[in-house]
C-alpha cells in the first residue's frame, strides 16, 4: 500500500539523524507482504527499513523496537540473519520507529528442495549458547515450553465460538485441545532442549542466497524456547501454503526427511533428546495457527487487535482472509491431524 509522504519525510529526517551518511538516499518501498512491518529499501545500498505497522506482543512502541533490535542481533551471530545497523526510535511523525537491517539479496525457497537448508539454519541458530537467565531479556524466556504454549493456545482459543469457525473445525479443535491439555499435564517440557528460537518460521520469512545459505529475515519474535516448535512451524501446511512465493504441500515422507535433516545437523546426543518431542509440539503449533486463524478472522472484521485493514495493502489482507478461511475448512483441519492419527503416522517415520 502507497505509503503518505510524511512518513517518508519522517524516515528520511529520523535516518539522517542517526545515520548522516546515508542522509539524501532514496527511499524505494517493496511490495506489501506481511501483516506487522512496512519494508523500504534505500536505493543504491544493501541496507533495508523494517517500520512496524503494529506490535504484535501489545508492547509499547519503544519496547517493541527494543525487543525486535535484540532478536537481530542475538540470530546475526549464527551467520543465518540480517546484521543490524541502527535503531530510529519512535517519534511524533514516525510512532513505531524503525531498524536499518542488512538487506539480504536472495530468492524465496523452492519447496521441499530447500528444507535442508532451511533445516540447516534453524540448526545454527538453535546452536548458540544459551545466555545467562538475566542476560537473556528483553527476550521472552519459556521455561516450561509446553505450558507457555498452551497458555496461547488457550488465550486464543476465546475466539473458537464465533460464526467464523464451522461447527464441525470447532469439534475437531476441542478434541487437539482436550489432547493437548493431557499432553502438558503430563510432560515435564522444561527438561527438553531449549534455545533461541525464531518462532515465526514459514518459509516465505526466509531467503536463499546464490550460495545457498537460507536467511530468516523476519525476526520480531524470537525468544528462548523449544527448538521443535520452530521446525514444526517451517514444515506444517499453514506455513508452507501461507506465502504465494513458497506455497507446497509437503507429504508426510518429505517432511520427516526435513526432520531428519535438521536432526543430522545437531548431532546424535541432541537429536535423541529432541526426537521425542518433535510430534507433539508438532500438534501445539498446529493448534496455536488455527486458534490465530480464528483470533484473526474476528479481529480483523470487527477492526480491533492492530488488524485493521488500513494498515495493508488490500491484497495482502484478501490473501490472509482467504488462507485462514481455507485452513479453517473441517476437511482440510482433519487432513492435518491425519499426520498423527492416520497410519503411517510422522512418528513411524521419524522412528
Amino acid at each position: 500500500m502507497p505509503k503518505p509522504p510524511d512518513q517518508f519525510a519522517a524516515l528520511a529526517g529520523a535516518l539522517a539523524r542517526r545515520r548522516p551518511d546515508l542522509a539524501g538516499a532514496a527511499l524505494a518501498p517493496l511490495p506489501d507482504a506481511g501483516l506487522a512491518h512496512d519494508h523500504i529499501r534505500l536505493a543504491g545500498t544493501d541496507l533495508l527499513l523494517r517500520v512496524p505497522k503494529q506490535s504484535q506482543r501489545g508492547y509499547a512502541a519503544a519496547d517493541n523496537l527494543a525487543y525486535q533490535a535484540a532478536c537481530f542481533e542475538r540470530v546475526a551471530a549464527s551467520g543465518h540473519g540480517p546484521t543490524l545497523h541502527a535503531v530510529l526510535p519512535p517519534e511524533d511523525a514516525l510512532p513505531m520507529g524503525a531498524l536499518l537491517v542488512g538487506f539480504v539479496a536472495g530468492r524465496p525457497p523452492r519447496l521441499p528442495d530447500d528444507l535442508a537448508a532451511l533445516a540447516e539454519a534453524m540448526a545454527a541458530v538453535h546452536a548458540l549458547p544459551m545466555p545467562p537467565v538475566g542476560e537473556r531479556p528483553p527476550l521472552e524466556d519459556h521455561a516450561d515450553p509446553v505450558a507457555d504454549a498452551l497458555a496461547e493456545i488457550e488465550d486464543q482459543a476465546r475466539y473458537l465460538d464465533s460464526p467464523e469457525v464451522p461447527a464441525d473445525t470447532r469439534a475437531q479443535i476441542a478434541e487437539e485441545l482436550a489432547w493437548a491439555r493431557g499432553y502438558a499435564a503430563g510432560t515435564d517440557s522444561r527438561a527438553q532442549p531449549r534455545s533461541l528460537v525464531l518462532t515465526d518460521t514459514h518459509p516465505g520469512n526466509f531467503l536463499v542466497r546464490t550460495d545457498g545459505r537460507a536467511v530468516i529475515v523476519d525476526l520480531e519474535k524470537a525468544l528462548y524456547g523449544a527448538p521443535a516448535i520452530d521446525l514444526a512451524h517451517a514444515s506444517v501446511y499453514t506455513s508452507t501454503t501461507w506465502d504465494v512465493a513458497t506455497a507446497a504441500e509437503l507429504s508426510v515422507v518429505e517432511v520427516a526427511g526435513f526432520y531428519r535433516s535438521y536432526l543430522a545437523a545437531v548431532g546424535a546426543d541432541r537429536a535423541a533428546r529432541l526426537t521425542p518431542t518433535l510430534v507433539p509440539l508438532r500438534r501445539l503449533l498446529l493448534l496455536r495457527a488455527l486458534t490465530w486463524c480464528a483470533l484473526w478472522r474476528v479481529e480483523h472484521r470487527a477492526e480491533i487487535g492492530g488488524w485493521s485493514a488500513a494498515h495493508s495493502d488490500p491484497a495482502l489482507i484478501a490473501h490472509v482472509a482467504e488462507r485462514t478461511r481455507h485452513y479453517l475448512d473441517p476437511a482440510r483441519v482433519r487432513r492435518l491431524r491425519g499426520e498423527w492419527l492416520d497410519p503411517p503416522g510422522l512418528h513411524s517415520l521419524l522412528g
